[in-house]
């Protein structure tokens, strides 16, 4: 992973939003025992680019986030059950 790059592990999400809001931030040691969590990449600016529910070691949801120079959303491309759609803003 490139070095301005950070992954991070949460719980849960709220809202309805895009991004998702992710919640509950938890350490990589305390995912031995989950089941069900949130994997996360977030760039240099922190924004997260990457968003991914892992669902007993499978990634269940994958949200891939896009934007532009001066921060805001540009786009989002969204791949669960085999779909995959993608959405301009």
């Amino acid at each position: 992973m490139n070095d301005s790059l950070r992954l991070k592990y949460f719980l849960s999400y709220s809202g309805r939003g895009l991004p998702l809001n992710l919640i509950t931030e938890i350490e990589p040691l305390g995912l031995e025992n989950r089941n069900t969590y949130f994997r996360a990449v977030y760039d240099g600016q922190d924004r997260m680019t990457l968003c991914e529910k892992i669902v007993y070691g499978e990634v269940e949801l994958r949200h891939s986030y896009r934007y532009r120079d001066g921060g805001d959303l540009a786009g989002a491309t969204i791949e669960m059950d085999g779909e995959t759609t993608d959405l301009d803003f």
